[in-house]
């Protein structure tokens, strides 16, 4: 009975440790970058801007305020955000990273289909600060 009792947690603690293992560096980054599409989607201005670092540096000059008073505006003027993302290209070197991808963003007033639609070419700069990513850099161009 003993044995079957010491087998038994032995068996629940293997199938636990999965459950512990820590995310990678990668797996991490890729879950703050969709959550923070997600939060933009949303309109919920304080999730999207939770990973951008205070030293942000966007396009033509743009800091942290300037890009938070971007998505304002954005929100302001669309009733629906859509934000859909090609694949991510994901180079880590030590606790930064480099993340290539291209997007289509898209708003309206939240009828069928959307009243604008754009796509970019975008590359961003991160850095992992205490188990979190933050964005630092930002450039985007519009695609062909």
């Amino acid at each position: 009975m003993r044995q079957a009792w010491a087998w038994g947690w032995g068996c629940a603690l293997l199938l636990a440790l999965p459950g512990c293992q820590r995310d990678s560096a990668e797996q991490r980054l890729r879950k703050d970058i969709a959550a923070m599409q997600e939060a933009v989607e949303e309109h919920r201005l304080r999730d999207a801007m939770a990973a951008v670092a205070e030293d942000f540096a966007g396009e033509a000059g743009m800091d942290r305020a300037a890009l938070h008073n971007l998505l304002r505006a954005q929100f302001l003027a669309n009733a629906r955000i859509g934000v859909n993302t090609g694949p991510l290209s994901i180079a880590l070197q030590g606790d930064d990273a480099t993340v290539r991808f291209d997007a289509v963003v898209s708003g309206g007033d939240a009828r069928v289909l959307p009243e604008r639609m754009q796509r970019y070419a975008v590359v961003t700069g991160w850095r992992e600060q205490d188990g979190h990513w933050r964005l630092r850099h930002a450039q985007w161009s519009a695609a062909q």
